[in-house]
């Protein structure tokens, strides 16, 4: 069963259903439709009892190009959450609900997930692929994160320490260093590494053996898992951090930063702005 949807596509086959991004045109940017029709998704994937396991990946060149910043401060008609954003409050509000909220729920989902990236995955892109159980990512995929260029404290989750070893995550935010899938693979972020016309079959067949456990087996091994994480304070260091996220949204530097990023319609145009600093 296929159902599509403005910015994505759900399809079940037997025991798993296949979330596919589908705003090619910009790189799969995440704007509110998507996001809003992704959490959709999952609510039917939470509610078929014949799913048992959950893909995410993405239709066109790329995975995800991040946060769709012409739908936050673009020519674009703004939307409610675009409206909420003129104040501090309505700016936490904001974030809090559609990113920090909506990611945790892909983390805690009870089903185990996996995510396909090809391409490139940036920003809330890495955040999003980091958010499923397990990563299999294509040679040609790479992964970057250049917030900080851009005068924001990275995103509103910060995955890095907890998906490659403290120095390196600091690397990789303060140097804007773009990595490879197979550099990725070896910090431990990715799972495994296939040629990309293999990507589709290597996650379906991950998926396949995942479906043979048991519903209930699969997600209280998954839930001690990610309690382990929360005992290692992983939840309590993300709240700390979307605090400080937010905190530097309202900095003058920030705030001038603002100004200039309002004619830029992609995040490319955004990123070469400060690439050489």
């Amino acid at each position: 069963m296929t159902t599509t949807f403005d910015t994505i596509r759900y399809r079940t086959e037997g025991a798993v259903a296949t979330i596919t991004l589908n705003r090619p045109e910009v790189a799969n940017a995440q704007n509110t439709s998507l996001i809003d029709q992704l959490d959709t998704a999952f609510d039917i994937a939470g509610a078929d009892a014949e799913v048992r396991v959950v893909i995410i990946n993405a239709n066109g060149r790329h995975f995800s190009a991040g946060h769709d910043l012409k739908a936050l401060v673009g020519d674009v008609e703004p939307d409610k959450w675009r409206l909420m954003r003129n104040t501090p409050e309505g700016k936490f509000h904001h974030e809090k609900t559609m990113y920090f909220d909506r990611c945790l729920r892909i983390r805690d989902f009870p089903k185990p997930t996996i995510a396909a990236v090809h391409g490139k995955c940036i920003a809330a892109g890495v955040m999003l692929a980091c958010m499923c159980d397990l990563i299999v990512a294509s040679e040609d995929a790479s992964f970057q994160n250049p917030v900080l260029r851009m005068t924001g404290a990275a995103v509103e989750i910060l995955i890095e320490p907890w998906e490659m070893p403290p120095r390196k995550a600091k690397e990789f935010l303060l140097t804007a260093q773009t990595i490879t899938a197979a550099d990725a693979e070896k910090l431990g972020m990715v799972n495994r590494v296939v040629p990309r016309e293999k990507l589709d079959a290597t996650v379906r067949d991950m998926a396949d053996a995942i479906a043979l456990v048991p519903p209930t087996t699969a997600a209280v091994v998954k839930r001690s898992i990610n309690k382990t994480l929360e005992l290692m304070g992983q939840k309590d260091a993300w709240d700390y951090h979307f605090m400080a996220h937010h905190w530097m949204h309202n900095t003058d530097t920030a705030l001038g930063a603002l100004e200039r990023r309002m004619q830029k319609t992609s995040m490319s145009e955004v990123f070469a702005e400060h690439r050489d600093g």
